[in-house]
């Protein structure tokens, strides 16, 4: 059955043309590239996607089609998709059925046949910008003012509401009591800290730190999220607050919320890292690790405190990837150790957070 014709309007006046795939509606928000190969339906679902519209790389989007067991959030979190090619003839055993019609009954809409490695060679020399996809609006005059109205990315917080919004219980187990402070966590990080031997209470992301030490938790993990970190203020008081009094171990977004709680600073990429195919180089070792990525903000190394030790480096851009400080028992990353989708090269950093609550809890011990 042939598409509707459809449009991509970028705010800087860049017209790319197509078809409209999933939903009958209209899709907006910051364009973006992701350049994994596998693992769409997770990208689409991770809440860190939140008001972005995804640029897929990769020429081939719904070849294993789709299912209920690769969502990393109960629904869609991507504000829309784009593509080469939409393949909707799938054998892949796991699949229930396929991507385009996943797309249409979660209400995601998008643009395939679009010229999308000319989309992302904009993307990169122009910058990721806010975009308008339609296939009931072809005007392109209408379209581009449209975009041109939509808010910017920077300084929006996206992660007050993306989180939960109540505490609950994600798994019971004879483990350390580990709290997650939620700004838009994927549900492979926490299965990661199930299998790391942790017991897993998930709490919003605006919960104060008098109320996570109360509930006895050994260590908080601070999760991944969207937008800008800078004005979750509330977020950043509660981590500053933690500090010292139990491991802090942060991800993503929560990486940049400890940066920001420690003193430092966090600014905007150009066109952000995103896809499960990017160097970190160990700066001790000097080991590359192959990481998954998603962000768009970065921390300034030159802001944090000189007691903050950098831990690790992107090998393509020499942007920071990893902190840690001793002292007050925190570390974090800038890339997903979950790997999900990805390669599992940094996955051992969960058992290292084990490592680091057992260590914190005997010196608490000794000094008793």
């Amino acid at each position: 059955m042939a598409r509707p014709p459809a449009l991509l309007m970028l705010a800087d006046g860049a017209v790319f043309p197509g078809e409209a795939v999933g939903a009958a509606a209209e899709a907006w928000g910051e364009v973006v590239f992701n350049t994994a190969m596998t693992g769409y339906q997770e990208i689409m679902t991770d809440p860190s996607y939140a008001g972005q519209i995804v640029n897929f790389t990769f020429p081939h989007i719904g070849n294993y089609g789709s299912n209920p067991d690769d969502n990393e959030s109960p629904s869609p979190q991507a504000a829309g998709l784009i593509c080469a090619e939409l393949d909707d003839d799938h054998g892949h055993w796991r699949s229930t059925r396929t991507f385009s019609d996943w797309l249409s009954d979660h209400g995601v809409s998008g643009i395939c046949g679009v010229d999308t490695r000319a989309l992302t060679l904009h993307l990169r020399r122009h910058g990721a910008q806010n975009g308008y996809i339609s296939s009931a609006d072809l005007n392109q005059a209408s379209l581009l003012e449209k975009a041109r109205s939509l808010p910017s990315m920077a300084g929006l917080d996206l992660a007050s509401g993306a989180g939960c919004q109540a505490d609950y219980q994600f798994a019971q187990g004879g483990g350390p009591a580990v709290a997650v402070l939620d700004f838009g966590v994927k549900r492979s990080i926490l299965t990661q800290l199930v299998l790391a031997g942790f017991s897993v209470r998930v709490w919003p992301g605006r919960t104060a730190a008098e109320t996570i030490l109360a509930s006895g938790a050994s260590g908080a993990l601070l999760s991944n999220g969207p937008g800008d970190p800078a004005p979750c203020g509330t977020a950043i008081k509660t981590v500053r607050e933690l500090l010292g009094k139990i491991p802090l171990f942060g991800i993503c977004l929560g990486h940049q919320i400890l940066a920001l709680a420690l003193g430092g600073q966090t600014f905007k990429l150009p066109f952000g890292h995103r896809g499960a195919n990017h160097p970190v180089r160990d700066a001790l070792s000097g080991r590359i690790s192959v990481t998954s990525q998603n962000h768009g903000f970065c921390v300034d190394p030159d802001s944090l405190p000189p007691e903050v030790v950098p831990t690790d480096w992107n090998a393509n851009d020499q942007t920071l990837e990893g902190l840690r400080l001793d002292r007050l028992a925190a570390f974090s990353v800038q890339y997903h150790p979950e790997a999900s989708p990805g390669p599992h090269d940094a996955r051992r950093l969960f058992g290292d957070f084990r490592r680091l609550i057992a260590q914190f809890d005997e010196e608490k011990r000794r000094r008793a």
